[in-house]
């Protein structure tokens, strides 16, 4: 008798990097940052899992910095999202070393996981020291693999950090004028994962410009 081998789902990990600083308060920026999350956390969640399972993980910095939602299935991840609260300053660089390290953890992330999207999303200027614990995550052997996007919230945002985050001119930086623009971004994002999730490659990444 032949022998059939069964190919079990390896893990997709999406991280996401969240400006919970206190000028998200403004302007309806933190609700609808809020409502774009849940909204595509219940999307991954009725996502099919026979070749990739999508698992989530949200970073948030405002004040501090803390892993809001540690890595988990679609659908465990919807259950346990709770809002953000938008509060103090903007520690981007705490933030991607935290990042490396979640990356580099083979218990969190096992070694036959795809390779990971990377969504950074802010509306302000990091506040403490971000450039080398950028060129450090980029250096890593898992961020430098990964598929990075990113997100600029209203006019003071830093669009020239977010595009050196992406680490490429084909790549662009979404930039979100209104509140409205959150959702967009968002969306894109989803289908972006989707895509993967369901293709019969999950690790091939291209270049993408979410303004077209």
């Amino acid at each position: 008798m032949k022998e059939f081998t069964v190919n079990q789902a390896r893990p997709l990990p999406v991280v996401l990097l969240l400006d919970a600083s206190g000028s998200m308060a403004e302007s309806g920026k933190m609700t609808a940052l809020n409502r774009a999350v849940e909204e595509m956390l219940a999307t991954f969640a009725g996502e099919p899992d026979v070749r990739a399972i999508i698992k989530i993980a949200a970073i948030a910095f405002g004040g501090d910095v803390r892993v809001h939602l540690p890595l988990l299935a679609a659908e465990e991840a919807r259950k346990s999202w709770r809002p953000l609260v938008a509060q103090g300053n903007t520690p981007l660089g705490a933030t991607l070393t935290i990042l490396r390290a979640m990356l580099e953890d083979k218990t969190a992330v096992p070694s036959r996981s795809y390779r990971p999207t990377l969504v950074l999303v802010s509306d302000g200027q990091p506040n403490d020291e971000w450039r080398l614990p950028l060129k450090e995550l980029l250096e890593s052997a898992r961020a430098s693999k990964a598929a990075r996007m990113a997100m600029s919230i209203g006019a003071d945002a830093d669009v020239q950090m977010l595009q050196g985050f992406l680490h490429s001119s084909e790549s662009k930086v979404f930039q979100a004028h209104q509140a409205h623009d959150i959702h967009k971004f968002f969306k894109w994002v989803t289908m972006s994962v989707t895509v993967r999730s369901r293709s019969a490659t999950p690790d091939k990444i291209a270049p993408v410009d979410p303004r077209k």
